[in-house]
């Protein structure tokens, strides 16, 4: 299969060439050339598959072409060595627990499956490649665990100082081998912006190779079409119309969902749940989209002003703003909603929200219909915002898991960079 770019302004490439490349000459995101549906046998089936059983399937849809299937059901079944349970929290509302990986976030999936994908195609050359990566939180984290010592890979995670947990930082600040951590002194979309400008420099481009992991690289976001799949065949009452509310930050998360509905799966809407920082709820308000500096919020991993993701969703729409308003809806929170929502989910269920699955969560309470069922994405471990939820739920309620015990006990490793292009540049032109 070939991808093409948003901006439909330069050649379509190989799914090699596009996962290497992380973003198109024209500055357009790649997408693939055709979005194939599952078969109604695959969907009759599915509640019995296992998590990597009915994600080896959607991925042959997506890379089955370029890629051997005994290498593709490899790379799935070495990827998902997890499970992203369904957890009934109130009548119809669900959360999909998507931080049972390694780094306790939804992108340890998306992330693991591009290392062992970039790896695979990396095994025909002997060349370093250089994986550039902006984080608000848990992208870093994911990304550079999953490619911890992958040979011929380094990886450079840029994060906005001061504005990602402690447990975040230490996640990808304390591995060291392949892995190297930039302290950008601005904010996320300062960091999105260094890495979009080193993809748009040919003269540096002929120096190093350099790729994304970001949400931006078809090899990150495709993936993350399983687990909405695996949400589905987990549901006991399948004769509900389904709804899920996604917090949307870069948008990717939510665009594999969008791949996944066109795929055949059958979801009644999506909610681009937001906090401030809530630019795609006012273009589902007003058709215009405006982008905006982003304002911290204390869910910081949806703090971005301008996500990249959402050409995307333009591009799979048509641009055409009534369809996208038929399928998807937008809100918008708050940081004192937010720990409204977490106490009181606490109070009534026992259940412990993240601040992002709060706002998931919360958008379903304010929309869900008589005769749906919603379920929300709980997109982190609440221990990775101990100290946010703490001040919410009070101190010792938090559970800390081994995993991230294990991290906080590292020494951080960072290097700290003003928000300038120029200086980023220098630095990548010394990795020659």
């Amino acid at each position: 299969m070939h991808y093409y770019s948003t901006n439909h302004n330069t050649p379509n490439v190989t799914l090699e060439l596009a996962v290497t490349q992380g973003l198109a000459a024209d500055r357009g995101l790649f997408m693939p050339e055709r979005i194939e549906p599952m078969p109604a046998s695959f969907f009759s089936e599915i509640s019995a598959m296992s998590f990597q059983e009915l994600s080896f399937e959607v991925a042959k849809k997506f890379f089955g072409e370029d890629i051997p299937e005994y290498t593709l059901q490899k790379i799935v079944f070495n990827t998902l060595t997890f499970d992203t349970p369904l957890v009934e929290v109130n009548e119809n509302i669900y959360s999909l627990e998507l931080f049972h990986g390694p780094t306790s976030a939804f992108k340890d999936v998306g992330a693991r499956f591009m290392a062992r994908l970039l790896s695979h195609f990396l095994g025909k050359e002997k060349k370093m490649v250089h994986v550039l990566v902006a984080t608000s939180g848990d992208t870093g984290s994911a990304v550079a665990n999953g490619f911890l010592g992958v040979s011929g890979i380094k990886v450079h995670v840029l994060y906005p100082k001061g504005k990602v947990s402690d447990i975040q930082e230490k996640q990808f600040t304390t591995l060291g081998q392949n892995i190297t951590a930039l302290e950008i002194d601005g904010t996320f979309d300062d960091c999105q912006a260094l890495v979009k400008s080193a993809f748009m420099d040919e003269e540096l481009k002929k120096k190093i190779t350099i790729t994304s992991a970001n949400s931006i690289n078809v090899a990150r976001f495709l993936p993350q079409a399983f687990y909405y799949f695996n949400a589905w065949a987990k549901l006991k009452d399948k004769s509900r119309d389904v709804v899920f509310s996604v917090p949307s930050g870069n948008f990717g998360n939510l665009t594999a969902g969008l791949f996944a509905q066109k795929m055949g799966l059958p979801v009644k809407k999506f909610i681009a749940a937001n906090n401030l920082n809530d630019i795609v709820f006012k273009y589902l308000n007003s058709g215009v989209y405006k982008p905006r500096p982003s304002v911290s919020t204390i869910a910081n991993a949806m703090d971005v002003g301008d996500p990249s993701n959402f050409a995307r969703i333009l591009d799979l729409f048509n641009n055409d703003h009534t369809a996208i308003s038929n399928i998807m809806v937008g809100t918008s929170y708050n940081d004192d909603q937010i720990r409204e929502t977490l106490l009181s989910v606490y109070k009534s269920t026992g259940y412990l929200l993240d601040p992002h699955g709060a706002v998931g969560y919360r958008a379903l309470k304010e929309l869900l219909k008589e005769g749906e069922t919603g379920i929300f994405l709980e997109t982190a471990h609440p221990a990775k915002f101990t100290e946010t939820v703490e001040e919410v739920v009070g101190k010792g309620n938090v559970p800390m898991p081994q995993k991230l015990l294990n991290f906080m006990k590292g020494e951080k490793l960072s290097i700290e960079f003003p928000s300038t292009y120029e200086t980023f540049r220098g630095y990548l032109v010394d990795l020659e």
